[in-house]
């Protein structure tokens, strides 16, 4: 699964975006987040990097099927000859009794090419098969990085969506007990109202504002780590979109996860490491090698100094068969056979937990869904009840605390409201993810 956008208009808003941040917020959308982050984030650099280092490691393997060259030279001064022994009776000597005898000459020089060339090998063919599932891994791993990064940007997104959100219901809310302080002020000029009824709407104008300057604090905290993600710089200054987009309860078809999806290019690469383990225990190896040279020997020393180079050559051929072993390659066929089961358990497991997480993510979104629209409807009635509560306080129907009472119910349903949002985005968010829906 690719998340990289590969449309030009995109990379180049993103680009002027870039420039034009330093200078004033811009509004980024969830996918503009998310184009910046395949382009920019430093893990998924690093993931890259590590398949990257998987493909070499690949040609490495596949190198050893070359033939290797190897030039070797040694030079040897034998300040002692070695001896031999030699029988007696090839001199004419008794049987059974031998002579020491010091052969050679003190110098010896020795200068070679030497070639290695494996024929046939159960281990390096399996070594290449594995390292193609290795690859795969590497792939998927990498897709497993992307799909977690769209997640965490998605969900440090929408908080941020949220946190504005909450922002502008307070900076609403100030607005209505700004507009009641004036009146209670003004009634408590004309002998209507009490000093404590100002008392408390300044309590309330108060903790209002208390509560916006920490939400404006979290937001900024929000942004920063989107900023992170998104692979952007802390100074440049960005926004979220207001508007808080939310599907209608969208049914998504159950796909392959990547954890399910990893656990069965596992399961081939167990399948590869055992097949080679079985090879190796039967068939032989076989390797060409040979070496050509030549060979120096040399006497420095009266009447007969001299130094004579030969020339050296051979080329052959080794097998290599495995008889006993010790049983070592029973056991570690024992092994992966022992993985092999708990692979299957393990893929049986991850369909059970995404039947179970993919039940209760629908069942916390249609609740959630549910509690959007009850909520949404409170909010209206509250800001009925508010609006009609304010009206009949002026005209001296109502009392401050009939006022007060209605606009803590008002934001009381803003804040139910909102929190419906935020379990309705991560639930779907979860849905997608467990259903193998992120894109």
């Amino acid at each position: 699964m690719k998340l990289v956008s590969t449309n030009i208009s995109k990379l180049l808003l993103l680009l002027i975006m870039s420039i034009a941040g330093s200078i004033e917020a811009q509004e980024w959308s969830l996918d503009q987040c998310i184009d910046s982050a395949m382009l920019n984030n430093k893990k998924l650099k690093i993931s890259k990097n590590e398949m990257e280092i998987v493909a070499q490691k690949q040609k490495e393997v596949k190198a050893n099927l070359l033939p290797k060259i190897t030039a070797n030279g040694d030079y040897k001064y034998y300040t002692d000859l070695p001896y031999q022994l030699m029988p007696m009776s090839v001199f004419g000597g008794p049987e059974g009794q031998y002579k020491e005898a010091q052969f050679g000459v003190p110098h010896n020089i020795n200068a070679n090419l030497q070639l290695s060339m494996p024929l046939y090998s159960p281990e390096l063919y399996g070594g290449i098969e594995a390292t193609k599932i290795v690859a795969e891994v590497s792939e998927l791993q990498y897709q497993k990085t992307e799909e977690q990064t769209y997640f965490d940007i998605a969900n440090l997104y929408y908080n941020a969506q949220i946190i504005k959100s909450q922002i502008a219901f307070l900076d609403s809310n100030s607005a209505n007990s700004e507009r009641l302080l004036k009146n209670v002020q003004l009634l408590n000029v004309q002998l209507l109202a009490q000093k404590t009824d100002v008392d408390k709407v300044v309590l309330q104008v108060r903790q209002i504002a208390s509560k916006k300057m920490i939400l404006e604090s979290k937001y900024s905290q929000v942004i920063n780590g989107l900023k992170l993600l998104m692979g952007v710089s802390q100074s440049q200054a960005i926004e979220v979109e207001a508007s808080i987009v939310h599907t209608e309860e969208l049914a998504y078809a159950t796909q392959s996860t990547l954890d399910f999806r990893l656990a069965e290019t596992k399961f081939n690469l167990l399948s590869s490491e055992l097949n080679t383990l079985k090879k190796s225990r039967y068939l032989p190896s076989a390797y060409l090698y040979g070496s050509y040279g030549t060979m120096g020997y040399g006497y420095d020393e009266q009447p007969n100094d001299f130094l004579n180079f030969y020339a050296i050559g051979f080329v052959g051929v080794k097998f290599s068969y495995p008889i006993f072993n010790g049983t070592v390659t029973n056991k570690k066929i024992n092994q992966k056979n022992l993985e092999l089961k708990n692979n299957d358990l393990q893929k049986e497991l991850l369909k059970d937990q995404q039947n179970t997480q993919t039940e209760n993510a629908l069942l916390q979104r249609n609740v959630a869904q549910e509690t959007m629209k009850t909520s949404e409807l409170q909010i209206e009635l509250a800001q009925i009840i508010y609006t009609q509560t304010t009206l009949q306080q002026k005209e001296g129907l109502a009392k401050l605390t009939d006022v007060l009472l209605a606009d803590n119910v008002l934001r009381e349903a803003q804040q139910d409201y909102i929190g419906a949002v935020v379990e309705y985005l991560k639930a779907d968010l979860e849905l997608k993810r467990i259903t193998g829906n992120i894109k």
